[in-house]
């Protein structure tokens, strides 16, 4: 388990080659198959994803505004501020060495121990306080959201970068209310209905409210003032976010190994799936239903037609099977194999894999190439506004802390 301070930043400073097609991306996103880019969001980080105003309120801060569940991994990486990093090298490529003769970088000042037992009141910024209770509720966020306890070798660290965003977090509320900013009851509601959505009923939201021993009131409260702080850090940025067409093409041109593609394949499937642990019976049943599918095929049988009524894929069926592009690597390897052997217009045999027996048709395949500016210019906007947002957050949040009052306790 990996305890970082990256768990206390948002990086913005990762650019992969996006899909060129919206729908494509949508199939791949939710489908059975999917590996190495899988985003499948499961009770365990979902409640905790929902329920810590200080994750929510200080991802506001760097430009992540929203409740969304996310993975463990993307979880430690949604709890607060820092300077915007220079964009990581591409995967696949080397990263720069120190030469012989430079400096080796500095080791960092061992962060000062934390008391074993937590003072009432462990900080003040402005004269108001800030508790043993908030920061136990935020630290039992982020160790739910990464699978375990803080590790002790790691403590001092893991407590003080959490204590430094708390600290940051009652600057940007108090700033919002010094701006007097408010929401309406409306959109409060909305924001509400949109977490209680992503529960599977009722109890376990409340389930999710005890967890974090909070009651829906204050956690009603808790997301108005995430709300007022994203309109006041939306509303004080709103000038310094946008990204130039200068920025836009000077990114692009030194960055070439950022925007290359490797060879794709666009494929439908049909999958009957076979239980994890089935018996042989069981087996050759689906292995029967997959065969008598691919007669059908064979003989001329509309091909995304059978997959919408027989495919046990719910990403895919729904689209006719289609999975979009994608590039080796991304799929289960047998499924890999033959999707990349198969020229299209073709129809693979019964393909096993983990997940059942598939069914693969090759629509298309694309050559490796570079994606044109042009193409990519949208994402590389919104990630270049994101990279721009972050380093004027920090800095917003930088210039209330020089002005303020900050007393630690600990």
């Amino acid at each position: 388990m990996l305890y970082q301070l990256s768990y206390l930043a948002i990086p913005v400073d990762r650019l992969p080659v996006l899909r060129t097609s919206p729908q494509a991306e949508q199939n791949v996103e939710y489908n059975t198959l999917k590996t190495a880019y899988s985003r499948r969001m499961s009770r365990s980080n979902l409640l905790p994803a929902l329920a810590c105003k200080a994750v929510i309120a200080l991802a506001v801060a760097a430009g992540v505004v929203g409740c969304k569940g996310a993975t463990p991994s993307q979880a430690a990486q949604e709890l607060g501020l820092k300077k915007a990093d220079a964009p990581a090298a591409a995967e696949g490529t080397t990263p720069a060495t120190a030469t012989p003769g430079t400096a080796a970088p500095a080791t960092p000042t061992p962060p000062k121990p934390v008391p074993a037992e937590l003072p009432a009141v462990i900080a003040r910024v402005n004269g108001q306080d800030i508790t043993k209770a908030d920061f136990e509720r935020a630290l039992r966020s982020i160790e739910q959201r990464a699978g375990g306890p803080v590790p002790e070798q790691r403590r001092d660290e893991i407590y003080r970068g959490l204590l430094e965003q708390l600290v940051r977090l009652q600057l940007l509320k108090q700033e919002a209310a010094a701006r007097k900013v408010t929401v309406p009851d409306a959109d409060v509601d909305k924001r509400l209905a949109e977490i209680q959505q992503q529960f599977p009923s009722e109890d376990v939201f409340k389930e999710m409210l005890a967890t974090q021993k909070t009651t829906l009131e204050k956690f009603r409260a808790d997301q108005r003032q995430d709300l007022v702080v994203a309109k006041m850090l939306t509303d004080a940025l709103k000038d310094k976010v946008a990204a130039t067409p200068e920025q836009i093409a000077d990114f692009y041109k030194n960055n070439p190994d950022r925007f290359k593609q490797g060879e794709r394949v666009r494929a439908s499937h049909i999958l009957i799936t076979v239980p994890q642990g089935a018996d042989g019976i069981t087996k050759d049943t689906a292995r029967e239903k997959a065969e008598g599918l691919l007669k059908k095929i064979k003989a001329g049988g509309d091909f995304a037609a059978l997959a919408k009524e027989n495919s046990q894929d719910p990403g895919s069926a729904v689209q006719g099977g289609d999975l979009g592009y994608f590039q080796a690597g991304q799929m289960v390897g047998p499924f890999d194999q033959v999707a990349f052997k198969l020229a299209p217009g073709t129809v693979s045999d019964l393909v096993e894999t983990q997940f059942g027996f598939h069914i693969i048709k090759v629509v298309d395949k694309q050559a490796g190439r570079t994606v044109p500016l042009e193409e990519v210019k949208p994402q590389l906007t919104q990630f270049l506004e994101n990279q721009n947002r972050q380093r004027e957050s920090a800095a917003f949040v930088s210039a209330l802390r020089a002005k303020g009052k900050i007393e630690i306790l600990i």
